[in-house]
This record gives C-alpha cells, structure tokens and sequence, in this order.
C-alpha cells in the first residue's frame, strides 16, 4: 500500500476525497488530511507518505508552493494536483517541480481511477536510474509524453481526438495542444490531418477499398469533406491519385 496524504482547505472536499473512493482497490492507503498547505508539509516531516492529493488553491500556500518545497527538499513525494479548469495554464507551471499529474473539479471516479492507477503502476516499476541533470530528465520526459501520443495517433486514427490524446497522457486538452506545438512545429490538428492522409493515400494505392470506405477508416463520417482535404493536401482527389501511374 502506498500512503496518500489528502491536502484542500474544503472539508467537505477533503472528507470526501477520503471516503467515497476504494483507495485500498488501487494500492494506497490514506494516512491523513490537511487543511492547507502548511500542514500538508508538516505532516510529511512527520510521518511516511507517498503521494500527496493537493488542492492548487488553497490560503498561505497554494499546491504548486507545496511542490516546489518538496522538489527543493529532494522529497521523492509524488504529487497530484486538484485544480478547476480555468486553472490548468496556472498548473503548468508546476511541471518543473515534478508535478505532471492533475485531476479536475468536480472529480470523477473514472478520472481518478485513471490517474492513480498509472502513478501506481510507476511507482510499482521504478527503478534507481543514475543520476541526470535536470534538463535532461526534462527532456527524456517531453519526448516519452510526445512519443506516447504519437503512438496512440497511430493505433486509434480513426476515432483520435485531442481530448482522448490528452486523456491518454493525463494532461489538460488545451496544454497539450500547446505542448505538442512546442515540442514538434506542428499544430496537434495538422499532424493528425498528415497522418490521415497519408494513411488514406497508402489504402488507395493498396487496396481496392471505395473512397467512401476508406474516408471512414481514417476517421471522415463525410466522405465529401474527405475528398476536400485530400485534394487540399495532395492536389488532386483520391480517384485522380488512385489512378496516377
């Protein structure tokens, strides 16, 4: 069992963080509530924890104040924070104290399933690497969450969407948008309209699928609206580049 600490200045909040949800199903335990910040990181002093639940609002010191006291520390805690939507941007910037899990209010059970079901899975497979600079862990870590993204591209094109992309790597919609821009040059959507089309292009030279059929495995419900992208891409419609010699 993994002990977990559950941090948010709401009681009502912190009680039922505490006992709505079967934390021994998935392997944690909790072994406390604060009720903000200060005594989040007094409790940690005191006694063993695993992973910290930390409200990012919270008076005195707010969740991404916890996080970095606890990177500053060395402390090896694994952090989550709780953040509504509008807080996401603000969020990020906890990224660089380690912190790269988040759950939305209000929460849902799926949600949280998801997120300590992973960190769990982490924790149960970690291993002492040797020691890396900051950057570099930085690094290593943006192209494992690019190249994980990439790949569910790739195995769910036809239904792939930036909430489910974002769902898959546990980050904010609208920050991996941002991200993946930073990190590739490219837009999310223009990556997933050349994966598409590339796709599409290798089925019509391939296969003796229709347009239509092949419109609705690269993920167009409208074969009209396939047919315009294609031709926007390559210059020519899927018939014109199925027959070009």
């Amino acid at each position: 069992m993994y002990n977990l600490l559950i941090t948010d200045d709401e009681s009502e909040i912190r009680n039922g963080l505490s006992n709505y949800f079967p934390w021994h199903e998935f392997g944690y335990q909790v072994v406390g509530q604060a009720c903000d910040g200060e005594a989040a990181l007094a409790f940690i002093q005191e006694k063993p924890v695993d992973v910290l639940l930390c409200d990012i609002r919270m008076p005195s010191l707010s969740g991404i104040d916890v996080a970095e006291r606890l990177y500053r520390q060395g402390s090896e805690v694994k952090v989550v924070l709780l953040s509504g939507f509008k807080e996401f941007e603000y969020a990020q910037l906890a990224v660089q104290y380690g912190v790269k899990r988040y759950l939305t209010k209000p929460t849902k059970y799926t949600e949280i399933a998801e997120v300590f079901g992973h960190l769990r899975s982490e924790m149960d497979n970690a291993k002492m690497p040797p020691p890396l600079s900051a950057s570099t862990v930085e690094s290593g870590l943006a192209d494992q969450t690019i190249e994980k993204v990439k790949i569910y591209l790739q195995d769910n094109l036809s239904a792939a969407t930036l909430e489910n992309a974002a769902k898959h790597v546990f980050l904010n919609p609208f920050y991996l948008s941002k991200y993946f821009k930073t990190k590739t040059g490219e837009n999310f959507s223009d990556y997933v309209t050349k994966l598409r089309m590339q796709h599409a292009a290798v089925l019509l030279k391939t296969t003796y699928c229709k347009t239509y059929e092949i419109s609705e495995i690269v993920g167009y419900s409208n074969a009209k609206n396939f047919t315009r992208m294609f031709r926007s891409f390559f210059g020519m419609t899927p018939r014109e580049y199925r027959n070009e010699e």
